[in-house]
Order: C-alpha cells, then structure tokens, then sequence
C-alpha cells in the first residue's frame, strides 16, 4: 500500500529527530558527568594557585595561563593569514588548474592527523629552525594545522556574499580593495569566525602537536617569553590519564574531573564570545 506524502513527510521527521538525539544525548551526559564529578572539587586556589610537590598539590593556573598563551599565539598567525588566502583565491586567483591543486591541497591538509603536524613543527620550528621547545614553536604549529579549516571556511563565507553586493560597490567608484574590505568582508564575518572558533577550539584540545614542540608536565611559573616551554591542559590531562595511573585511582572523582571541566570551559567561553562577536557584526553588515 502506498503511504501518503504526509506519512512520508512524518516518517522523514522522525528519522531526523531520532538521528538528532542519538547525536546530542551523549554529549549532554558527558557535559553533566563532567560539572557533577568536577564541580564540587572546583575553588578558587585550585585554579589560580601554582602547582607543588610535583603536581601532588597546589593548582593548575600554569595550565590554563599556557593554554591561553598558545591560543593566543595560534589566533595570531592563522586567523590574518586564513582569511587573507581566502580573499586571495575568492577575489583574485584564476580559476585554472594551479587554483583548483591548490584547493584540492588545503581541503587534504584539513584531514592530516594532528601527530603529522607535530611531527613537523617539531623537525621545522623545534630542530631546523632552532626555536626550542617554546610557545612559539608550539603556537607555529596549531596555527599551521588549523589554517585549512579556516581558509575553508572563509572561502564559503566570502563565496556566500551576494555578487550584487559587490557590483553595486565598483559601480559607485570603489576600488576593489576597498570593496572587499568595507563590503565584502563584514557580510563573511559571521562564517570566518564560526571556521575560526572551530578551529581554534580543536586547537586548544589538542595534545600531539604540543606534546613535540611546546607542552611540559611540571613547571610551577608562567613562562617569560615565547622561547620558554609552558604547561596546558591537554597535554596534563593526557599525562595524568596515561601514565600516573595511582593518582587516578587515588582521585577518580575529584582532580582529574577539575582538569577535564577546565578545558571543557575555556573551550566553551571561547565559542560562546565568538558567537557573540559575530552576531553582533552581522548585524551591522551591509544591507541589515
């Protein structure tokens, strides 16, 4: 028997719902394992006292301080030079055979396993270049890694402007520079930022890339310089999970619960300002 279209279109809902909450529900546990575990071990010393006793007490701030640095560091170097590659081969390239190797290049550099990355900021910025196991080696590094999820995204964006935008800009005597950086690019900005957040936000989480260039299980000051090594999250969480396994045991609902929630936010807060950030530029765009 044949079903009508709006049993059809019923049955195609449900298929989508269902999808959608196999997909949400687990990472609202996790979301709520993580705050009832870690939460209660949370205080204020804990997250800003310097580490002791070889990380057996004291705090984590050297951690979140490190992570800030490379963030930081890798939102400097990736985020100018993303979006202008992506203007580059929006606005000016050619559509020839060398544009389409190099796309084809950066969409097969987006699926590269981080531990490739590090293995390379590691044999260019740490050995070759003799930067050393530094906050500039390991910001080089996640910048490089998530330039192809940024360019990416800030081509679409770029791509998403209405070619009537731009017309109607030369046609009033605007030069093209100054109709991609006054028209253009404030309509994209809401799509650069989302492939920025997710960019970055896979770069605060990861731990191979900084386990070769920059990371350090215990080092109880801030680092002083973009040559001096630094703590971070990932890197302590992947310690403390793989090799202190008596600390684990010891404290299987306190510390290690803490560690996670604190990556967990820095993570969040950093999506949720970039969202804010990009609302409120598209609001301002123009043609609002």
């Amino acid at each position: 028997m044949n079903l009508s279209a709006k049993w059809k279109q019923r049955i195609a809902f449900s298929v989508l719902g269902l999808a959608s909450i196999v997909v949400i529900v687990p990472v609202v546990v996790i979301f709520f394992i993580l705050i009832e575990k870690g939460l209660p071990a949370i205080n204020w010393q804990f997250l800003t006292a310097m580490p002791r006793m070889g990380m057996r007490a004291g705090g984590i701030f050297p951690a979140i301080a490190g992570t800030m640095y490379l963030v930081l560091g890798t939102i400097v170097v990736a985020l100018p030079l993303g979006v202008l590659a992506a203007v580059y081969l929006v606005e000016y390239a050619r559509q020839n055979w060398m544009t389409r190797m190099i796309e084809v290049a950066i969409v097969n550099l987006a699926g590269v396993p981080s531990v490739v990355y590090g293995l390379f900021g590691l044999g260019l910025f740490v050995i070759f270049l003799k930067f050393g196991s530094s906050i500039l080696a390991g910001s080089l590094t996640l910048s490089i890694m998530v330039l192809p999820v940024i360019i990416t995204a800030s081509k679409e964006a770029l791509s998403s402007v209405p070619q009537s935008f731009r017309e109607a800009s030369l046609a009033l005597g605007v030069s093209k520079w100054q109709t991609i950086r006054c028209i253009v690019l404030p309509n994209a900005l809401p799509g650069i930022l989302t492939g920025t957040i997710l960019g970055i936000s896979r770069a605060a989480g990861e731990t191979a890339p900084i386990l070769f260039t920059v990371a350090a299980f215990y080092l109880p000051r801030l680092p002083k310089s973009l040559f001096d090594q630094c703590m971070a999250l990932p890197y302590h969480l992947y310690v403390l999970s793989t090799q202190v396994r008596m600390l684990i045991r010891k404290f299987s609902t306190g510390p290690l619960w803490c560690w996670s929630d604190s990556s967990l936010f820095s993570i969040f807060w950093q999506s949720l300002s970039g969202r804010i950030f990009a609302g409120k530029s598209n609001g301002k765009s123009f043609g609002e």
